[in-house]
């Protein structure tokens, strides 16, 4: 293997490229990125680099001599529009192509959008850089936001928002925010918002949204009409997988990927948002879009396409921040779990999720000596009624 791609200069494609070096490839690698910037870190999009405002430097995660150092060629600008997996090549926007021996697809996820909104300059969403500096410079205006989802992004803006001063409105089909860690959960965050100022509308939908002047008119499906200067839509992401088309990879809700990553053509795996796997550790296939996942993918993966055949069974681990409340969440969570809460106040939170007897999940608010003991129980598949003992209140599945 002389040449290795790794389409997406993403968390996970810096990754893997770092990885292939670590464990001794010597061969060229090329590293392929839809923008026209270096790889950057993408948390700090929708909190404080949305409010103090973007600095390049601050967010990328190697500077430019790290590639240099590592040989890695840099094709930026550019974004992968097809491969074809018999002769090895990528076709890429500039109608040019790239030979490989082997490929890491590392492509993530790109932003759901909702049709009746692609020409309207009021609305964003919030995925890239690019996206980040036009929704920062919208909020400086100050005014109405509202937000369309209330999952991490769109919560984590609104309280952005909120710091900055503006009336915030957040709208979500669920009755609460972040509804698949339960409604209990997310009753606790739709106070928190509330208590600072933030007005939430669960079980609404939007009917429609349309230009009002400079403003967007916002039709809720109550038939409420909200004026918003600036509107975020945060209903999640779509895998990143529309360029492997008429290739021999399968898709599915994501790249589908073997336990040890590897895709179904021979010399290509995955990983990062765009990678679906079946988890060993929950005997579950899974798409996990967070932080940590992408980095151990990346490792990982190219681990697997050197010949290694061991299979990645992580125990996912992501974070939000919002306000003064520091969530973090271990394993695999669901509204549809035994839920018990170890710890339930106003100021903080632990939540332990179960199924079939055995410890899934857990999360933690404000909570940080709890969370690696969880951690470690879920890990070991810990019997959820030996962790829950004496809970204040669990509350079982129906």
């Amino acid at each position: 293997m002389n040449r290795i791609v790794v389409v997406g200069a993403s968390l996970a494609g810096v990754s893997a490229c770092e990885s292939l070096r670590q464990r001794g490839f010597e061969g060229h690698i090329v590293l392929v990125g839809a923008e026209d910037r270096l790889p950057y870190t993408r948390p700090p999009l929708s909190k404080e680099a949305l409010a103090d405002g973007l600095s390049e430097p601050v967010l990328s995660l190697k500077d430019a001599d790290w590639f240099a150092d590592q040989s890695v060629t840099l094709q930026l600008g550019e974004a992968a529009t097809a491969l074809d997996t018999r002769d090895r090549w990528l076709r890429l926007g500039s109608d040019t192509s790239i030979a490989y021996d082997g490929l890491v697809i590392a492509t993530g996820s790109i932003s759901r959008r909702m049709p009746m909104t692609l020409s309207m300059p009021t609305v964003h969403t919030l995925r890239t850089y690019d996206d980040a500096e036009r929704l920062r410079q919208a909020l400086q205006r100050g005014g109405h936001l509202v937000v369309v989802g209330a999952g991490f992004i769109g919560l984590e803006t609104a309280a952005t928002a909120r710091r900055l001063g503006l009336d915030v409105t957040v709208v979500d089909v669920m009755p609460t925010p972040m509804y698949r860690l339960g409604e209990q959960v997310g009753a606790w965050y739709t106070d928190l918002h509330r208590r600072h100022g933030v007005r939430f509308l669960g079980s609404t939908g939007v009917a429609s949204l349309s230009p009002d002047g400079d403003r967007t008119r916002v039709l809720l499906d109550t038939g409420e009409i909200l004026s918003a200067d600036t509107v975020l839509v945060g209903v999640g992401g779509i895998p990143s997988t529309a360029w492997l088309t008429g290739s021999d990879v399968a898709v599915g809700d994501g790249v589908q990927c073997e336990p040890d990553l590897s895709t179904t053509v021979p010399g290509i795996v995955a990983a990062g948002d765009v990678a679906r796997w079946h988890n060993q550790l929950f005997d579950e296939s899974m798409r996990v879009e967070h932080w940590t996942n992408a980095v151990e993918q990346g490792a990982h993966a190219a681990g697997t396409l050197l010949g290694e055949r061991e299979p990645f069974t992580s125990v996912p681990y992501f974070w939000t921040d919002q306000f003064e409340a520091k969530l973090r969440c271990v394993g695999r969570v669901s509204a549809k779990d035994d839920v018990a809460f170890l710890r339930h106040d106003e100021s903080s939170l632990v939540a332990v999720y179960g199924r079939h007897g055995t410890v899934r999940g857990a999360v933690c608010v404000n909570a940080p000596r709890q969370l690696a003991s969880l951690r470690s129980a879920i890990a070991e598949r810990a019997d959820f009624r030996d962790i829950t003992a004496g809970s204040p209140a669990a509350i079982p599945t129906p």
